[in-house]
């Protein structure tokens, strides 16, 4: 076989063969095929599409590419989730601690920024010390103790995911459904997990902008996910607007510390606990998502979550005592903020140039090797709904550099947009899509 020819079958609209994208994936995993190759199999892919059958190949040929995480000996349920990425997205933190709570473990394996949505490694990294490259051995014995462990994908487990992951950040094809439905059960397969919940997001802060996208995505990931044995759960979650109150590393990481303490933001809260109910009832710890959310709720109060989350501070390499030391104070010096222009009422907060803000700010990255900053981020005062008089501070603001300031700021003040009534109420969690194994 030869790429050209898959590249050319491919950008004719041909449904490729199984051994095709097996070879394929397993020729530029080994160095055979060069990355300007696979930039144009990836655009062809995003142009034309994958059958079902396309998509399962690709995913079973990623997982096929590395080694396989071995739980076995650990008691379960083992359940996940994941998100498809939002700005201040960071229900990761407070899902995976909470699941253990309920004694569900979940083996999270996780992604840094890319584009303009956070990354939760990166979230992570911003607490002192805290070590996200956990061996095999690492991460069980964590899983096993705390109930939960946080790591990065190692050369190992799923190396095609890993070169292709970045690559398609930087070859405007990261909104391909195939591509991302390959890469994330490819993942999730290899780290071990028997059910999964997606949080497949849409609007201007999501890659999948359009609701109806959005939906071809989770029936992809659930149909797909199933094929492959697993339970699966998908929320289509509105990420319009940013969610919470903070977006930024250790501002996110803050933000999930509240919410743990039962002091969360309303809109944060209402998709985690709705998240968190899925978890329950795929973890077999309650009979629907009814029950399942009454049943975090109390957890929360319980106050075991924190504790868990704190545990998992030290046992990843961090200091809970320094953490909690740090909450209000671990910032950057070049900050400003965004007064209101307008009187009346905040409309709408865009997600998506709060996003690309973000990225000048020192949060994300324009580039695979950027570097991106712990201290710099956004603190949301004002929000959809809330009455503003001119001048008023609707947001402070942290950059990595001055210049990042003065690129951010025009972004962010025309994010904010008014109104002369408070707008209609948001709808957080439009439907859910699941799947269960043959």
């Amino acid at each position: 076989m030869r790429a050209v020819d898959i590249i050319m079958d491919k950008r004719d609209g041909k449904e490729l063969s199984p051994e095709a994208i097996e070879f394929l994936v397993r020729a530029y995993v080994a160095g055979e095929i060069p990355d300007y190759q696979i930039s144009a199999w990836a655009m062809a892919v995003f142009f034309k599409g994958m059958t079902a059958e396309e998509t399962a190949s690709l995913t079973g040929a990623m997982l096929r590419s590395g080694a396989v995480m071995d739980l076995s000996g650990i008691e379960g349920p083992f359940v996940d989730k994941h998100s498809t990425g939002g700005v201040g997205d960071k229900t990761s933190l407070i899902l995976a601690p909470l699941a253990a709570a309920l004694g569900i473990r979940d083996p999270m394996m996780s992604g840094r920024a890319l584009g303009n949505t956070g990354g939760t490694l990166d979230k992570l990294e911003s607490i002192p010390g805290y070590r996200v490259n956990l061996d095999t051995e690492e991460f069980r014995r964590i899983l096993a103790r705390d109930g939960f462990a946080m790591t990065s994908q190692s050369k190992d487990i799923v190396p095609a995911d890993r070169l292709l992951y970045a690559l398609r950040d930087v070859t405007a094809t990261v909104e391909s459904v195939p591509l991302i439905t390959a890469s994330i059960l490819s993942k999730k397969a290899a780290e071990g997990a028997d059910a999964l919940v997606f949080d497949v997001k849409y609007g201007s802060g999501a890659f999948m902008k359009k609701i109806e996208d959005a939906e071809a995505l989770a029936r992809s990931l659930a149909d797909t996910g199933a094929a492959m044995g697993k339970k699966i759960s998908a929320l289509l979650t509105d990420m319009d607007e940013p969610l919470g109150n903070m977006t930024g590393n250790f501002l996110e990481v803050e933000e999930s510390l509240d919410c743990l303490e039962g002091k969360g933001p309303a809109d944060l809260m209402e998709v985690t606990l709705e998240l968190a109910a899925r978890m329950a009832v795929l973890g077999g710890r309650a009979a629907d998502a009814v029950e399942g959310r009454a049943l975090c709720e109390t957890c929360l109060a319980g106050g075991r979550p924190r504790e868990l989350f704190l545990s998992n501070v030290e046992s990843q390499g961090g200091s809970a005592e320094k953490l909690l030391e740090m909450r209000g104070k671990y910032r950057s010096g070049y900050s400003a903020s965004v007064k209101a222009g307008s009187g009346s009422f905040i409309s709408r907060i865009d997600a998506g140039k709060v996003g690309r803000a973000g990225i000048d700010l020192g949060v994300g990255r324009n580039r695979t090797e950027d570097a991106v900053s712990p201290v710099a981020g956004i603190e949301f005062h004002r929000k959809r709904g809330d009455a503003v008089k001119p001048g008023d501070t609707v947001m402070t603001v942290w950059a990595a550099g001055e210049g990042g300031l003065a690129a951010a700021l025009p972004r962010l003040r025309d994010a904010v947009e008014y109104s002369d009534a408070p707008p209609p109420p948001r709808r957080l969690v439009l439907k859910e899509i699941s799947a269960c194994c043959p």
